[in-house]
């Protein structure tokens, strides 16, 4: 949600900027076409790089706590017990949890219970990556269809009611998965939305009245 956003937004000021500097139909459609490009391509990589980060942190905890299991299995067990002593179990119990999930996999148990780390749930670098870009590029593809759809002094309009409308659902579609008003979420992102496209469109006119 958060990456189709960033491509309507970013998209549509540089595609009116460009428009409102009287700028031709194939130099608005290279601006935007190169802004979809950069900013999908600007997104895989952050997301990457972050969440690459996030998995060699994990792996780093894996791999430590396999160590502490192979030097010290009873200090680990009793730890584990302490875990599930903390949700509600008596200690007798809880003993027997621990020792029940240990005789299965001990790495996955105490990765689960004392790292909150599942391995269905890992970060995934290339995942993230493929999809922010994904999501960028479909957002960004709202406001470059529109202004090079829509032709003469309808086209500014159009990107903006276009981009406008795209926003408002995304953001009331945001907040109510959120569990949140509908209604705030979406004039919250329309308000800031129209007031970054008025000023990119601002500096195109100024720049193109100049040139």
């Amino acid at each position: 949600m958060l990456g189709a956003n960033d491509g309507i937004l970013s998209t549509a000021g540089l595609v009116l900027g460009v428009a409102a500097a009287d700028a031709a139909v194939s130099v608005i459609a290279t601006a935007g076409l190169a802004g979809l490009v950069a900013g999908a391509a600007s997104m895989a990589a952050g997301e990457y790089v972050s969440v690459s980060s996030q998995r060699d942190a994990e792996n780093a905890d894996l791999a430590l706590e396999r160590r502490e299991l192979a030097a010290d299995p009873e200090g680990e067990l009793a730890e584990l017990a302490a875990i599930h002593e903390t949700r509600g179990l008596t200690p007798a119990l809880a003993l027997r949890v621990a020792e029940e999930l240990s005789a299965g996999d001990q790495l996955a148990a105490h990765a689960r219970d004392e790292l909150r780390i599942e391995e269905g749930r890992m970060a995934r670098p290339l995942q993230a990556a493929w999809s922010s870009a994904a999501a960028f590029s479909l957002g960004a593809a709202v406001p470059l269809v529109a202004v090079l759809a829509v032709p003469g002094v309808a086209r500014i309009p159009a990107t903006v009611a276009v981009t406008l409308i795209t926003l408002a659902g995304l953001g009331a579609a945001g907040a109510r998965l959120g569990g949140a008003p509908s209604r705030p979420g979406a004039v919250r992102v329309v308000t800031w939305g129209a007031l970054a496209m008025a000023l990119t469109s601002l500096i195109g006119y100024l720049v193109g009245a100049s040139i």
